[in-house]
């Protein structure tokens, strides 16, 4: 009796040790911060246990999570909401009802989860997206795009760009009354990362007739060529999201191959050829020394890697790649980076870079913030922060789009 009641006690501390997180003092609502990380954590235990045992991935298991929390195209007394497709892309439209006499704004909206999961069809996306269409009198296309690992990329960014070039075609503007030269192109975490390098591509585009007008990066991941930046040290036992699941989620990204992810922790997973991307990622010049504290930058070991994936080295992955010459072209942006995010200085660099390249950049950082805070806004997972994030896009949108 006495043994087995050491070992539930063991357990018991294996178990906490692994879900629990130290909140920071200034993380506004902590005790709720607290339950989620921790729900979070034991939803990711729970995963990787069913995968070592064999009953279904990791990843699978998240996405089962996931769609418990989609929603129908509900219209309400303003908005009507519908799914439809852009060519074959998934698109959920949200149209206001009152009449307009001129030509409305229109946002395109590209939601995050790690390229693995998610859809416009969660509760806090359809919530943002409808709440937008309302405060902007605007018309919102949310854009579903094919998932990891089923769909490595560039299945993503494809679906991306496939459903904005739909969308700016003139008859499809003048069919849902929208103006050509208000347009905006917003994504948060791995959909900031898709909004990026949807916006490089039209912008860069001679064919492109209609150009973005604006674009916002809500705590967007914008590179993964170096996997020790001051952020993922800080963040590496982080709350919502770790270092180590990052890993294995943008890894699935690209491939299933266990060695990526193996050589990602290590930061050995670039080939030799890359090393001439390190300056559009080197964060020793390009994080302000707020950020660089008393970090120490090495440069990531080269050419250990046995495997081939040319991917890593696209800008169409990794917008932070993008030569200066591409960048000038962007739009007005807007970027909003959270403290206590394992991305946080991808967002930072993107700053740095946009307004090297002369690109005219509104940063927010939020200092209390944490990765995710915009899938908070809904009962029963509400959170103050979640709302001012909420609040602070859409203030941003009405006075610039």
């Amino acid at each position: 009796m006495n043994f087995k009641a050491l070992c539930l006690g063991m357990f018991c501390v294996f178990f906490f040790s692994h879900i629990y997180t130290p909140m920071p003092d200034n993380i506004e609502e902590s005790w709720k911060v607290m339950a989620l990380d921790a729900m979070a954590k034991l939803c990711t235990f729970m995963g990787i246990c069913l995968e070592n045992i064999g009953i279904m991935r990791y990843e699978e298991f998240i996405s089962l999570i996931f769609r418990m929390d989609y929603t129908q195209p509900l219209s309400d007394e303003y908005i009507t909401v519908m799914d439809t497709h852009f060519a074959d892309v998934p698109v959920r439209l949200y149209l206001p009802k009152r009449k307009s006499e001129t030509p409305r704004r229109a946002v395109i909206y590209l939601h995050g989860g790690a390229f693995c999961f998610g859809s416009f069809k969660q509760t806090a996306f359809d919530f943002l997206n409808r709440w937008t269409a309302h405060r902007l009198d605007a018309v919102v296309v949310g854009v579903d795009y094919r998932l990891a690992p089923e769909h490595h990329f560039p299945a993503q960014f494809e679906d991306g760009i496939t459903a904005v070039k739909f969308f700016l075609q003139d008859k499809i503007l003048n069919n849902y009354g929208v103006d050509p030269t208000r347009i905006c192109i917003s994504g948060d975490s791995s959909g900031g990362a898709l909004a990026a390098a949807v916006t490089q591509q039209v912008q860069n585009d001679p064919e492109i007739k209609h150009k973005i007008k604006i674009q916002v990066l809500l705590y967007p991941g914008l590179q993964m060529i170096d996997t020790d930046l001051p952020s993922h040290r800080e963040n590496e036992h982080g709350i919502i999201l770790t270092r180590d699941i990052t890993i294995k989620l943008v890894s699935l990204y690209f491939t299933k191959d266990e060695a990526l992810p193996q050589a990602m922790r290590r930061n050995q997973h670039m080939p030799l050829e890359s090393r001439h991307l390190f300056k559009f990622v080197n964060w020793s010049t390009l994080l302000p020394e707020k950020y660089r504290k008393n970090h120490v930058y090495a440069e990531p070991t080269l050419g250990r890697s046995t495997y081939s994936l040319p991917a890593l080295m696209d800008n169409r992955a990794s917008p932070l790649l993008a030569s200066d010459s591409q960048l000038q072209n962007l739009p007005l942006t807007f970027i909003l980076t959270c403290q206590y995010d394992i991305l946080r200085d991808d967002g930072l660099m993107y700053v740095s870079r946009l307004r090297n390249a002369g690109v005219d950049v509104t940063h927010e950082h939020i200092e209390d913030g944490i990765h995710g805070a915009l899938s908070y806004m809904t009962s029963p997972f509400y959170l103050h922060l979640g709302i001012r994030i909420k609040d602070m896009y859409t203030s941003w949108l009405d006075k610039n789009l």
